[in-house]
């Protein structure tokens, strides 16, 4: 699954990175975690596939990196960890869940590579 980049209504620009993509009987399936940057408008390959890769049981030092939200009872229960140098506050973090809730209800949305 492509990255999501969107703009929040404040104007900051995200990269959000679904952690993983499922696949239920040929079909894909949304993850419960997105990892969120700040979008930089840096496309670098390296960079990329460094921010696609990280897992949360490790510490990442992205400058970018904005913390992960995940979706524990989707429509209901939603946990956000803060990243070490960038803190999304509570309205962002709302916006950002509403724009996910959005797109994980809406299959058409989803930019899936390589299907």
């Amino acid at each position: 699954m492509e990255p999501l980049r969107f703009t929040l209504g404040n104007r900051k620009k995200l990269l959000v990175i679904p952690d993983t993509i499922a696949h239920l009987n040929g079909h894909a399936v949304l993850t419960f975690t997105y990892s969120i940057f700040a979008d930089d408008g840096l496309s670098h390959p390296l960079r990329k596939r460094r921010r696609e890769d990280s897992l949360h049981l490790e510490k990442i030092d992205d400058p970018n990196y904005c913390g992960y939200i995940t979706f524990e009872k989707p429509g209901h229960i939603f946990t956000y960890n803060p990243g070490d140098m960038l803190e999304l506050d509570g309205d962002e973090v709302e916006e950002i869940i509403e724009h996910l809730s959005h797109v994980r209800d809406n299959p058409t949305l989803w930019n899936i590579s390589g299907y």
